[in-house]
């Protein structure tokens, strides 16, 4: 099995819904780790702004991040752009995405080359 969790929820945002989703993605990962499942993460949208966020040790998912930080595969380099947190996602040593050329940005994490390579996509 193949599978591919697109975070996309705001942690700016502040509300329980944001935290939870994020919450599931990764817990999600770390189900698809334990089994031995290929399983990718990707930061997409307002969600680029995440990985800064959980690499805080008082954030109450960092620990189940800790766990599955080996399965992020990068952050959207455009969106990370559009929201101002390409340098922090490379400080946090996440690699930027821009295998979709999309005009009038830097490009984006492909989904269509995702799907293409046999990956069920999640999206939180």
């Amino acid at each position: 099995m193949k599978a591919a969790i697109l975070v996309l929820a705001d942690p700016q945002s502040g509300s329980d819904e944001s935290n939870a989703r994020v919450f599931n993605a990764l817990a999600s990962a770390y189900d698809f780790k334990q089994r031995g499942s290929d399983v990718k993460i990707l930061f997409q949208g307002a969600g680029t702004r995440w990985p800064s966020v959980l690499a805080n040790k008082e954030h109450p998912s960092h620990d189940l991040y800790e766990q599955v930080k080996d399965k992020v595969d990068g952050v959207s380099c455009g969106c990370a752009d559009a929201f101002g947190v390409s340098d922090e996602a490379e400080a946090c040593g996440l690699e930027l995405k821009t295998d979709l050329a999309v005009p009038g940005t830097s490009g984006l994490a492909s989904v269509g080359n995702l799907v293409e390579d046999g990956y069920s996509v999640l999206s939180f």
